[in-house]
């Protein structure tokens, strides 16, 4: 796996920005810089502590590693955000990792540490909060980012309080309502982090966050010393 995060440059406020092809360049470039950063990890500290996202390009991206080489047994897995709804739903980010990638790898079922959200969202935040904290700092962070400008489950006018690493969410504007989200807080506690946007949807957002809105994307972005990878149809011309 050769690619690489080349690409046109654009500016956005705080982060390095690079524009690719499109969104299988977006996805190749990804599995890329996962897989160096878990090898970097590794070498310096004897394990890569990585947070997954959600999302069709993050799953393009998990679907390469599944073919890739790697030292599994030194990885631990954390989630940004999953929905609250029961273990065994499709639609949790945890299933979909695992379909995409994790059933076919080495990776220890007690290293992938999983969001328990079938408890609700207080009580699965709660349950999560330690599990972070002695996590952090995270090697990488992977986030996308929502037509909204929402991350991992953080939404625009939700409030944020400071200290939590984990907190419950209530009702978020796209189904279901309920989830559990890392916070800014852990978040950007993070030696790399990897923001990532595809799709003519997502330029509207990307507009407004390079004229300066405080989308939560942006800020969680530049508290992350983030690099971000859009493809040309989510980068305004």
């Amino acid at each position: 796996m050769q690619a690489q995060a080349r690409g046109d440059s654009m500016q956005l406020s705080g982060v390095e920005t690079r524009v690719l092809d499109d969104a299988d360049a977006v996805a190749a470039a990804t599995a890329q810089i996962v897989l160096d950063a878990a090898a970097e990890a590794i070498a310096a500290r004897g394990a890569f502590r990585l947070v997954l996202a959600g999302g069709s390009t993050p799953e393009a991206a998990y679907r390469l590693l599944a073919d890739a080489k790697a030292q599994w047994p030194s990885w631990h897995l954390y989630y940004g955000d999953e929905r609250c709804l029961p273990a065994d739903s499709p639609q949790r980010n945890s299933r979909i990792v695992d379909e995409a990638w994790l059933a076919r790898v080495a990776v220890p079922r007690d290293q992938v540490h999983v969001i328990p959200t079938e408890q609700g969202a207080e009580a699965a935040a709660a349950a999560y909060e330690p599990v972070v904290d002695a996590a952090l700092p995270f090697d990488l962070v992977l986030l996308g980012m929502g037509e909204d400008g929402h991350t991992a489950s953080l939404f625009p006018g939700h409030e944020v309080r400071p200290g939590p690493m984990v907190m419950a969410v209530h009702g978020a504007p796209k189904p279901p309502s309920d989830r559990v989200s890392l916070t800014p807080s852990a978040l950007c506690r993070c030696r790399r982090m990897l923001v990532l946007v595809t799709g003519t949807a997502k330029r509207p957002a990307i507009m407004r966050w390079r004229d300066g809105e405080g989308l939560p994307a942006a800020r969680v972005a530049v508290g992350g010393n983030a690099l971000v990878l859009l493809d040309r149809a989510a980068a305004p011309s």
